[in-house]
């Protein structure tokens, strides 16, 4: 089923109270409206097969939710979360799309650096932010989704590091959901200037472990030339969350982007992810691990555009799929015309641990180019029973077995992460919901 049934909740009252209430520029009012008005219109319309013909939206009904209302920060235990530790530069926490704390050593700030939250960066430095916001990397247009977040986008963190400046410690941002049935969208934009380079570690989870939700967002990472951007996100929701984001991101000439995802939670969540190599000599690393259990459904559409000669991508996805899980993945390198040289590779690795998990991987190649080196690959399979065994005859139990053959399954995409405290939260966070303490 891809049409989903109009939502009394998001309706045309509604929309109108919400952008009242924005005090924003007149910019960002139209996008919003011309947004607002492609949502309604796809409503009756049947999202993209390709894309969406695996993922089951029946279960889901936007009518459940609503814009969420003000959270105090006395409702968040900050100590739970990761701001605040030494290893990091500056901060940001959102709660229920409301931004609570944000922080930034004043080395950085003195350096020209930007890191808040999205409302603030609208009333302070509106001309950069219309310059790239929803202009190139995410298209409010590609579906219903998208037009749906763009029509009630609404905290989100932003971060701008002028030409030549170089962050040596990585930034943290935190989006999380507390109140029941609430609906976030959420828009992280990340802006890289010539000659830039910093580190992003973004977790989006919930609060309350019991409280349904809903989280449409979306990504955009800007590269200059020369630039290079460590980008790591880690989607943690829990269990009844729905969670539907697209995500882009547009390398410059000489550029580089390193983007690891990690899928953790979420009853359902659908991604897409698109790389444009923008710039000859552009380079890309995409890195994903998915660790599905129960009824989970986690699913992945993942493009590698090459536009420009002698571009790069390298795209690894992993994924350990238990119970009745299911994951997804549907992979294209596309290679345009002038794209010669070009280098791209795609490989999705699943690892199977019950009779009723499913997994569909299906890597594709568009190459309009005639000088190219484009290759991909799919793998699925179930534990080897002879490494289970030589782990019991050391002592441990059956679990214990599986379990420690799941986080060498996904060593390779963690040894790929080259700054120390984001490797260790991304392995931390599979180990807990493996179930193994440190």
């Amino acid at each position: 089923m891809s049409a989903i049934a109009s939502a009394s909740g998001f309706d045309i009252k509604t929309f109108e109270e919400f952008v009242a209430s924005r005090q924003e520029p007149e910019w960002l009012t139209a996008k919003r409206r011309a947004a607002f008005a492609l949502y309604k219109e796809q409503g009756i319309l049947d999202l993209d097969p390709e894309e969406y013909k695996r993922v089951d939206l029946r279960i889901f009904r936007e009518n459940q939710y609503s814009l969420s209302g003000e959270t105090t920060s006395s409702e968040i235990a900050f100590e739970t979360l990761l701001a605040g530790r030494a290893e990091f530069a500056g901060h940001i926490t959102h709660t229920d799309s409301v931004c609570l704390k944000q922080e930034l050593s004043a080395e950085y700030a003195a350096k020209g650096v930007l890191f808040g939250d999205l409302k603030t960066m609208l009333a302070t430095h509106g001309d950069l932010i219309k310059t790239h916001l929803l202009t190139k990397a995410v298209d409010p247009s590609k579906d219903r989704f998208s037009a749906w977040h763009t029509a009630f986008m609404t905290g989100g963190t932003v971060l701008y590091v002028p030409r030549g400046v170089h962050l040596e410690k990585p930034l943290y941002s935190f989006i999380g959901l507390s109140r029941e049935n609430a609906a976030d969208f959420t828009h992280t934009l990340v802006i890289l200037e010539d000659d830039a380079s910093a580190t992003l570690l973004e977790e989006t989870a919930s609060l309350n472990p019991n409280a349904g939700g809903l989280h449409v967002g979306a990504v955009e990472l800007i590269v200059g030339k020369e630039s290079r951007l460590r980008y790591v996100q880690l989607q943690n929701w829990n269990e009844k969350v729905f969670h539907f984001a697209h995500q882009g991101g547009c390398i410059a000439g000489n550029g580089s982007l390193q983007w690891t995802v990690g899928g953790l939670g979420a009853r359902l969540a659908h991604i897409h992810q698109d790389v444009h190599l923008d710039g000859r000599g552009a380079e890309a690393q995409v890195n994903g691990v998915s660790f599905v259990t129960d009824k989970q459904t986690m699913s992945y559409y993942t493009q590698q555009t090459h536009h420009q000669p002698d571009t790069r991508s390298d795209l690894l996805y992993k994924e350990v799929v238990r119970d009745r899980a299911r994951a997804i993945w549907r992979g294209m390198i596309k290679v345009d015309k002038p794209a010669q040289k070009t280098d791209g590779y795609q490989r999705n690795d699943a690892l199977m641990l019950t009779n009723d998990a499913r997994v569909d991987a299906i890597p594709g190649l568009e190459i309009e180019a005639d000088d190219v080196r484009c290759t991909h690959g799919a793998t699925a399979g179930r534990v080897d029973e002879d490494q289970v065994l030589y782990c019991m005859s050391r002592g441990l139990t059956r679990f214990e077995a599986m379990h420690i053959i799941v986080e060498g399954f996904f060593q390779q995409v963690f040894d790929r992460i080259p700054v120390e405290v984001v490797r260790e939260t991304l392995s931390s966070a599979v180990e807990r919901k493996l179930g193994i303490e440190r």
